[in-house]
């Protein structure tokens, strides 16, 4: 006999899903209403108007997608990328891999700019790629690298895009509420996040973003968008302004109660306060982790406070590693992706797990997993080390 399903309690410190705030999981248990009651769509309205400061946009056409982060990104390329399109993107490490796959999925001419895994997009590189490619369409790159903990530089790589006169694409899905995104300031055309990361908010939901630059290209497009679903032609008459909504698709109703509640938390905690917390956190990690002669993947003005690449010490079993601490801590950390697995742990410090307690936590939980195994690191350090950067 199956009987009902209870999850065991974890601290979540991977790549996401992050710990989910105890009033979104409040929030998700209230009444079910019809998707198209007028309550509802009061609220659908208002969480458009928190994802616009959130994405610090003015931009119409912003909106959750009613399924997961990969979904948000495809939705960008099925609206803004045709057959024959010449499309630029950036590879450093797996996300940008699945970007050109949606290129050439889509029939569109890829050039990829590639950078080390761990590194940084390389501006010179993209400057370049558009100047050999003047009838490039779209420039697409990833903000916030989860694989690897790499932050590119979003502003400068936009700035150069609408220089030559090209749209751009970026995934921000480990980048919303964790650190700084100005989408009319930095001039993006196209952006998509998720809502498992550093919202504080349960998995399945995809904030996007369109300019009206990009509006313009999807309304003259020379054939259809080639998905129903993700038409944002189609799924604009559903989040619409007003009262008067088309009907496209059941909304997901309560998962959408749980993004209203975490975009009301973002709003009342600050912009800002989200960004500064997620850097303190990083940098007590940060000195902990290097205390005990660990080293990460990205250099110090690169890495992403939210997402820690951590080298795995030499002649250590990381799935081992992984599997006491999740055994003896209920504590969850991530495994490398790609060139980098079996290299890398991947150590998440998003939204309602970006906490002190989670980094002392972590730090301790470690180092005594690693003194159950033998592991040759300094010891005593990593807890003192991070306090003193909190002390400071």
């Amino acid at each position: 006999m199956i009987n009902s399903f209870y999850p065991p309690s974890r601290t979540l410190m991977g790549p996401g899903p992050s710990d989910v705030s105890p009033r979104v999981l409040s929030a998700m248990a209230r009444n079910t209403i019809g998707h198209l009651d007028p309550r509802f769509i009061e609220m659908m309205d208002e969480v458009k108007i928190m994802l616009k400061h959130a994405f610090k946009t003015e931009n119409e056409l912003t909106m959750p997608i009613s399924a997961p982060g990969s979904a948000g990104m495809e939705c960008c390329f099925v609206n803004l990328v045709e057959e024959g399109d010449t499309v630029i993107v950036c590879q450093n490490g797996v996300f940008g891999g699945r970007m050109a796959e949606n290129v050439t999925r889509l029939g569109g001419k890829l050039v990829l700019v590639e950078d080390s895994w761990g590194a940084p997009v390389t501006p010179a590189k993209v400057e370049q790629a558009l100047r050999d490619h003047p009838e490039a369409r779209v420039l697409a790159f990833v903000h916030a690298e989860t694989s690897t903990g790499a932050c590119s530089d979003a502003k400068t790589l936009c700035k150069l895009a609408s220089d030559a006169g090209v749209l751009t694409i970026v995934d921000a899905v480990t980048s919303l509420g964790g650190i700084e995104i100005d989408v009319d300031g930095w001039g993006i055309d196209a952006i998509y996040s998720g809502t498992q990361k550093c919202l504080s908010c349960t998995p399945g939901i995809s904030p996007v973003s369109f300019s009206q630059r990009a509006i313009d290209k999807i309304t003259n497009r020379n054939k259809p968008v080639p998905s129903w679903f993700l038409d944002t032609n189609l799924v604009m008459g559903y989040w619409g302004a007003g009262a008067k909504r088309a009907y496209h698709h059941t909304a997901p109703v309560n998962a959408l109660y749980a993004l209203h509640e975490s975009l009301v938390m973002l709003l009342e905690e600050g912009l800002d306060n989200a960004w500064a917390r997620h850097r303190s956190n990083h940098l007590a990690l940060a000195a902990g982790v290097e205390s005990m002669g660990l080293s990460f993947v990205v250099d110090e003005d690169h890495r992403l406070p939210q997402l820690n690449s951590i080298t795995i010490p030499e002649g250590v079993d990381e799935a081992k590693v992984r599997s006491l601490l999740l055994e003896n801590y209920s504590l969850e950390i991530g495994a490398g992706l790609g060139v980098l697995a079996g290299k890398v742990w991947r150590v998440g410090l998003m939204g309602e797990s970006s906490t002190r307690r989670n980094v002392l936590y972590f730090l301790s939980a470690l180092e005594n997993t690693f003194n159950e195994l033998s592991v040759d690191i300094n010891y005593g350090k990593s807890v003192k080390a991070a306090q003193s950067v909190y002390d400071a």
